[in-house]
C-alpha cells in the first residue's frame, strides 16, 4: 500500500509508459490525440496534458507540430564503458591530493560547474521549507534552546519509519535513529562493525567521501569490480568474502555515485543472504534512491534484510534540505552501538531542523516537491546526454542511469581528465576526474558529470 496517493495523471503516464515499454507502442509511433485519450480514459483534459507532459520530461514521447505526439526512438549513444578491474587487495587510503583542489573549487564553483553531486539550488522548495520553519518556530518556541533527544525527534522519526512500508520492511520509529546528514551516519557505521586496520569491500570506482572516511577510521578499502550499469559484481564479491578477512561492505545500490548504477533486485537479495550467512555487516547509502525515472522507486538492500545485518543509510539533504543536513540510519542489530557512538560523536541534531523536516513529510510536501524534481532531473539528464553525444570526442563512453543526476564518462585513449581538469577551471568550468573515486589513481581517462 502506498502512504500517499498518486495524481491521477502520473498513473496515466506510467500506463502509457508501460505500453512503451513493452512494445505495444512503438518508436515512431502515433499517439492517440489528447481529445481520444480523455475520452478513452474518462479524464480531464488537463489530466491527459499532465500526462503527456511527464512523458515528454522522461524521454518516452515528442510533440511534432499540425501533427501530435509521437513515440519518441532511443537516444543513438555510445555504449558504456567496460566493469572496472581492480586487481590490487586490502589497501591502505591516502588522501588524493588532487581533491582539495577539487574541493575548493566546487565550494566557489559557478553557474557552468557540473563538478557537485546535488540538484541546482533553485529546484529546492525554499519558499516552502522557510514558510514551514516560521509556523514550527510559532508553535514550538523551545525548539531553538532544547538540546533534544540524541536519537533524536520521535516525530520524525515515526515519519521515517512509515515511509518504509512502501518497500515491506515496516520499520518503527525506535529502529531509526536520526543523524547529521548521511556521512554522519556512514561514519557511525563505520564505527559500530569496524576497528582499525579492518577491510571494508567498496564499489570501483566509489565515492571519495567514503574514502576519506575510510582513511580517517584507519581502515583499508578493498575494491570490487562494478559495472556501470548493475553495480557492484555479486561473483567477485562472494570470492572476496569467504575468507573472513572483509569485516563490512559499503555500497550505494541505487544510482550510485559515481557510476549511476542500479543493482537488480535479484542481487541485492542474494548479497544480502550471503553476507547474512558469512556475518559480513552490509553498509548501504540509499541518498539517491528517490531520484528514480520509472514509476516505481527501486528497492534498496535493507528491504531483503530479515536478520538486522543491513545498516541503511539516507539524508534528505540532496533530496530537498541541503542545508539542514538532516539524515538517518536505520542500523538493525547494531542500532544500540550506533546510539552510543552517536551520543559521543556529536550529540544530537538541531531539533528545529528536525522539526521542519517532520512537518514537510507529514504535509506530503516532500513527495510533492520529488515528483516534480524527478521530471526536471530526468529531462536535464536526457538534454545532457544528448549534448555529450554530439560534443564529445569519437570513442567516448557513457552509461545511462535510469535515476539520480550523475553521469560517468570514459574518454578516448590519451586522454587526461587530470590536465583536462586544471585546464577547465582556468575558464570556469567544472567537472569530477575519475581519480577521486579510486584508491591508487586509477579512471585518469574517467569523469563525473552532475
Amino acid at each position: 500500500m502506498k502512504l500517499e496517493s498518486i495524481p491521477l495523471y502520473e498513473k496515466l503516464a506510467d500506463e502509457i509508459a508501460a505500453t512503451i515499454a513493452n512494445g505495444t507502442l512503438q518508436p515512431g509511433e502515433k499517439l492517440p490525440s489528447l481529445r481520444s485519450m480523455r475520452q478513452r480514459r474518462k479524464v480531464s483534459m488537463t489530466t491527459v496534458q499532465e500526462a503527456f507532459g511527464v512523458l515528454e520530461d522522461r524521454g518516452l514521447i515528442e510533440a511534432k507540430p499540425q501533427s501530435g505526439y509521437f513515440v519518441r526512438g532511443r537516444l543513438p549513444l555510445p555504449p558504456p564503458p567496460d566493469a572496472s578491474a581492480p586487481n590490487a587487495g586490502p589497501q591502505t587510503v591516502i588522501t588524493n591530493p588532487l581533491l582539495w583542489r577539487y574541493l575548493c573549487y566546487a565550494a566557489d564553483a559557478g553557474e557552468t560547474s557540473f563538478a557537485c553531486a546535488t540538484p541546482s539550488s533553485e529546484l529546492y522548495p525554499t519558499r516552502v521549507l522557510n514558510s514551514i520553519t516560521n509556523q514550527v518556530m510559532r508553535r514550538q518556541p523551545g525548539l531553538v534552546t532544547d538540546y533534544g533527544r540524541s536519537d533524536g525527534l520521535p516525530e520524525l522519526c515515526r515519519q521515517i519509519a512509515r515511509r518504509t512500508v512502501d518497500w515491506g520492511q515496516s520499520l518503527a520509529g525506535e529502529d531509526v535513529l536520526i543523524t547529521n546528514g548521511c556521512v554522519e551516519a556512514i561514519n557511525l557505521c563505520l564505527q559500530a562493525v569496524t576497528k582499525p586496520g579492518d577491510v571494508v569491500a567498496i564499489e570501483s570506482p566509489s565515492y571519495f567521501g567514503i574514502l576519506q572516511l575510510l582513511e580517517n577510521r584507519g581502515l583499508r578499502g578493498l575494491e570490487i569490480p562494478t559495472d556501470p550499469v548493475t553495480g557492484m559484481s555479486l561473483e567477485a564479491l562472494d570470492l572476496t568474502t569467504r575468507s573472513g578477512e572483509v569485516k563490512a561492505v559499503f555500497i550505494v545500490s541505487n544510482f550510485s555515485n559515481p557510476l549511476g548504477s542500479l543493482v537488480p533486485e535479484e542481487n541485492k537479495r542474494r548479497m544480502v543472504q550471503m553476507l547474512a550467512q558469512r556475518n559480513i555487516p552490509l553498509i548501504e547509502d540509499d541518498l539517491y534512491g528517490e531520484f528514480y525515472f520509472g514509476s516505481d522507486r527501486p528497492l534498496p538492500a535493507k528491504a531483503f534484510d530479515t536478520t538486522g545485518n543491513v545498516l541503511y543509510c539516507n539524508s534528505f539533504t540532496k533530496q530537498a534540505l541541503p542545508g539542514m543536513r538532516v539524515g538517518w540510519v536505520a542500523g538493525g542489530r547494531y542500532h544500540a552501538e550506533l546510539q552510543m557512538h552517536k551520543f559521543t560523536l556529536s550529540f544530537c541534531t538541531p531539533s528545529l531542523l528536525q522539526a521542519v523536516a517532520a512537518e514537510f513529510l507529514a504535509a506530503g510536501g516532500f513527495d510533492r516537491h520529488m515528483r516534480q524534481l524527478r521530471r526536471t532531473m530526468c529531462k536535464q539528464l536526457r538534454e545532457t546526454l544528448a549534448l555529450v553525444s554530439q560534443v564529445f570526442p569519437k570513442g567516448t563512453r557513457l552509461a545511462e542511469p535510469q535515476g539520480g543526476f550523475l553521469l560517468w564518462l570514459e574518454l578516448p585513449e590519451g586522454a587526461d581528465t587530470v590536465a583536462l581538469f586544471d585546464a577547465a577551471m582556468q575558464e570556469g568550468i567544472g567537472f569530477t576526474p575519475g581519480p577521486l573515486f579510486s584508491l591508487n589513481g586509477e579512471f585518469r581517462r574517467c569523469m563525473r558529470l552532475s
